[in-house]
Formats: C-alpha cells, structure tokens, sequence
C-alpha cells in the first residue's frame, strides 16, 4: 500500500524547483559525464523515433503537465513494443512505443509521464544514481543504459533483470504516484487515468496467462501492479472525485495510433507473443481505431501464428481488412500470397495487381511483377 495515510499524500510536493542542477562532486563527475554519453547514444540510435508528429505529441503533453519545469527535460521517443518510460537524473526522457500503443488516451499518456517527472522533482532519479555509484556489481550506468534501450533482441529475463536494478524504491513509486497524478490533474489531464493505465496492463498480462504465455516484463518489475491501482484510484477518488462520465478514448489519440499503427504494431507483431497481441487487438478495435487496419493485423497475426486454421483465418481477415475500404497496400500483397499457397492464380494476381497499383514503388515489385508474369 502507499506508505502514508491517504491524507497525509496530499502534501507530497516537489523537492526542486524548476532549472534545478544538483552540486557535481569529484565522485559524481563521472557519473554526469556516463549520462551524457547515454544520452549521446540515444542520440545516436537506430530506434530514435524521428517523426515530427509522434515527437510533437508526446512532447506536448509532458510540457503541459510539467509546466515550469519543461524546460528541464529532453524527450526521446523509442522504437520498441515494451511498456516503458524513464527518466534520468540528467533530465532525459525515454518514452517507448509500446506505452503509446498500449495507452486509450492522451490522459493515460500524461499519468506515465507526470509519474516520471515526479520521480524528478522528488529527487528519486539522482538518489537511485547515487545508489548505483556505490554499489560497484550493477556496472556503469552508461553499459546499463544502453543495454536497456536497445533491449528489444534482449531476452525478458535479462531485460528485467536489468530494469530491476534502476527500479526505484516502493516508497518512491508511492509518492511518484501521487505527485504525478496532481500534476496531470493541474494540467487538466483527467487524474482516473493514473490507476486505469495499470488495469489495462493488468489485463493483457491476464490474457497472456490465459495463452499460457509467460509473464512480460511489465509483470516482472511491477508485481504490486493491482494494488497500487486499487490504491490510486481510493485516494484520486477521494481528492477529485469519481469519474462524471463513463470514459470514452480521446479522438487525438486515436487518430495519431490511426496514422502510426502500421509500424507501432509491426514491432509489438515481432514480439511473436500472439495473446498479447490479440488482447490489444480487441482493446484497439473497441476504443475506435480503424477498422481495416486492425483487420490486417488479425491477419498478419494469424499468417505469422500458423496454426491449424490459421491460413483461412488470415485470408478472411484479409479480405475484411479490405472491405472496410482503408487497407494497408500490403493486405493485398500478403493475401495474394495465401492465394498463391492454396494454388489459386487467378485470385493471387487479382490482389497482386492492387497491391501494385497502391504501392507503385514498392521495394518487391520485380518479384511480385515476376508472379503476374506467370501463366494462370
């Protein structure tokens, strides 16, 4: 449970004021000088997410809920389909991908990032780099760093274990709690979103259980997850009141998964985890994201799963995907390839040539020009 009485949260402030820099000594100077080349290799990185909108989006919203102390942070979004964000002592944000694809609202966006800027102002990041300094075994913060950002080929166990060590104090996540949720409430961010974002999480990993999946990593490093749910939502309640209205997902959020979905789920799809896949599927097809692209994605899901049935099930995902009249050029190609499969020529060089005619230049036009090419 949280550490203090539920009144008591209340006076949980920052410790810093905005444009805070702690004091450097000579034992911390390579530390900040491991931050900067950690940030350096972010920087650097082939995940980096460079696209203007996704980077003004989620930019936008950590501005608007850390008010004066924008300033203080530089926000790098991340190509991988783990739930994640972090901040560092130095002021860096990582926001993954797989936050954006598993949140229903810029509200529940704004909760994790309120979260990670509170571990900032209650000075939670520097303690915990403090920390690692003294303890010689967890290794440098810039090998630690690194190895977690590109962590998507890395597996779980060593992933998580890796997160463990940077892992704050259960005292910390309570006060991060709930001094991010009054920030987001002061920025007018609805303050239910805090405890909602872990029932969601919660009910993926319950999905993946229920497929006999093992537990991801969002389980591993967070297995007090339903009980600080039931907490948060006890004293946002009794602070805010309860929700007005039954929530309905932000139609800004939707439209940027809409126009990002292909390679936000593309990644998640690479993960070959198909419960979770599917639990996601289902949560993006009920808050209203486009019809024909979750379509695909059952589709790819079952092409990629390729179980007995599976075929069948992809093609009719397909062929749906492309009646709802928005599909990815590439529902064609891949149908038309299933078609080819089950020997059926006429049908695979009918999907082939609309795959052509919607992605003219596309990078396997030779091979699939090579198959229209083919006597029927």
């Amino acid at each position: 449970m949280l550490c203090a009485p539920l009144g008591a949260q209340d006076e949980i402030d920052h410790k810093v004021p905005p444009r805070y820099e702690p004091e450097q000594g000579p034992d911390e100077a390579g530390l900040w000088m491991e931050l900067e080349e950690y940030e350096k290799a972010i920087q650097q990185s082939a995940l980096l997410v460079s696209d203007p909108e996704l980077n003004n989006y989620v930019n936008a919203i950590l501005c608007r809920v850390a008010g004066d102390y924008c300033g203080d942070f530089r926000v790098y979004v991340i190509r991988n389909p783990g739930f994640n964000a972090s901040m560092t002592a130095s002021g860096v944000m990582q926001v993954w991908t797989g936050l954006l694809l598993r949140s229903e609202s810029s509200d529940e966006v704004a909760a994790v990032i309120g979260h990670e800027i509170a571990h900032y102002t209650r000075l939670h990041s520097l303690e915990r780099l403090r920390s690692l300094k003294k303890n010689s075994a967890a290794g440098s913060i810039f090998d630690l760093g690194v190895t977690i950002l590109t962590g998507v080929s890395t597996p779980v166990g060593q992933l998580t274990a890796m997160l463990n060590v940077l892992a704050f104090n259960r005292e910390q996540e309570s006060e991060a709690d709930v001094l991010g949720a009054k920030l987001m409430a002061d920025a007018a961010y609805d303050p239910h979103a805090t405890y909602r974002v872990w029932r969601n999480l919660i009910a993926e990993e319950e999905a993946a259980a229920a497929k006999r999946q093992d537990p991801g990593m969002f389980a591993q490093t967070h297995p007090e997850a339903a009980e600080r749910a039931d907490v948060l939502e006890q004293w946002v309640s009794a602070r805010y009141g309860p929700p007005d209205v039954e929530i309905v997902s932000n139609r800004e959020h939707i439209e940027i998964l809409d126009r990002h979905y292909l390679f936000l789920m593309e990644d998640q799809l690479d993960t070959n985890r198909f419960g979770r896949t599917e639990a996601m599927l289902r949560r993006h097809s009920a808050m209203g994201v486009e019809p024909s692209l979750i379509r695909y994605f059952y589709g790819e899901m079952f092409r990629q799963r390729g179980a007995e049935g599976d075929s069948e099930r992809a093609m009719d995902a397909y062929r749906h995907s492309i009646e709802g009249g928005s599909p990815p050029p590439e529902a064609y190609k891949n149908l038309g390839y299933l078609y080819l499969k089950s020997k059926d020529m006429a049908e695979a060089q009918e999907s082939f040539r609309k795959y052509l005619e919607l992605a003219p230049e596309a990078s396997d036009r030779a091979m699939i020009e090579f198959y229209l090419e083919e006597d029927v």
